[in-house]
């Protein structure tokens, strides 16, 4: 007779999961051994490229410092990193908008200031114009890089326009340049003079002019008192106004009321006499 084959039916349930659950456990620890071992040879064989493992420590670290909050010392507002201004002298911490305001301020109070100084308390050391360039704004460079420029040549060698709307900085090659006084300014093309830093001062010498009281040095006063010297005209000695003597004797009474010898100018008194006018000597 035939051996009989005996077959029994398993359902789903009947089968036995702990087998493959210790196929799977056993395949994780073989992994997880394969993966420390590959590891272990990346390390110590500088052949096998690490890029992947370098691309996870990057992202890793570039999560971690997007996360950190720096407290500005101007301000005391947190702000992310990526926000904030290191001062790699001293390394004082400030957000990028104080850092900016603190060097416009700074410009704004001199434009001829060669360093600005770090704004911690009682810090000495300066903002370096080439470490905070990718935070300032363009106009605020520019302005910047010019007095920059500017400090580094020789006070004795520049020169600037005296007109406010203009001020350009000139240089002088030689003293000679300077004496000659008449001057064209390069960006306005109006004329000044460079001995005294003054628009041109028609008609007078350097010499008359700063003889001048300040109160005469504007254009029309200039002008005024030129006219004077040509007709002979004195002054009031209380209001300065100018008085023309064209005829009659040298008592004058100006039209502030005051009494003066037009010769000599000194107040009028009964016994005051002998002097005589200058076109008249």
């Amino acid at each position: 007779m035939a051996a009989q084959e005996n077959f029994i039916d398993l359902d789903d349930d009947d089968f036995d999961s702990s087998a493959v659950l210790a196929s799977d456990v056993n395949y994780a620890e073989s992994l997880q051994l394969l993966e420390a071992v590959m590891a272990s040879m990346m390390v110590n064989d500088p052949q096998i490229p690490l890029n992947f493992i370098q691309e996870e420590q990057i992202r890793e670290e570039a999560v971690h410092e997007s996360s950190l909050q720096i407290v500005c010392e101007i301000c005391t507002d947190s702000k992310e990193i990526d926000q904030t201004y290191e001062n790699r002298i001293c390394n004082h911490v400030f957000c990028n908008d104080c850092i900016r305001q603190h060097v416009e301020a700074r410009l704004e109070e001199s434009s001829t200031t060669r360093s600005i100084v770090c704004p911690a308390v009682d810090c000495k050391e300066e903002i370096e114009f080439h470490y905070c360039q990718s935070i300032m704004p363009e106009t605020l460079l520019r302005k910047w890089d010019k007095i920059l420029c500017e400090s580094s040549i020789d006070s004795s060698q520049k020169i600037y326009c005296p007109f406010k709307d203009c001020s350009a900085m000139m240089l002088m090659d030689t003293e000679e340049e300077v004496i000659s006084s008449r001057t064209e300014c390069f960006a306005c093309f109006r004329l000044f003079c460079a001995r005294c830093s003054v628009p041109w001062h028609q008609s007078f010498s350097c010499e008359e002019y700063q003889r001048l009281d300040v109160n005469e040095r504007a254009g029309e006063d200039l002008m005024l008192k030129k006219l004077a010297e040509e007709n002979s005209w004195n002054r009031c000695p209380r209001c300065k106004y100018y008085v023309e003597k064209s005829e009659g004797c040298i008592h004058m009474t100006c039209r502030c009321g005051f009494q003066f010898c037009y010769a000599c100018g000194a107040t009028w008194t009964e016994d005051h006499g002998g002097c005589q006018p200058d076109d008249e000597d």
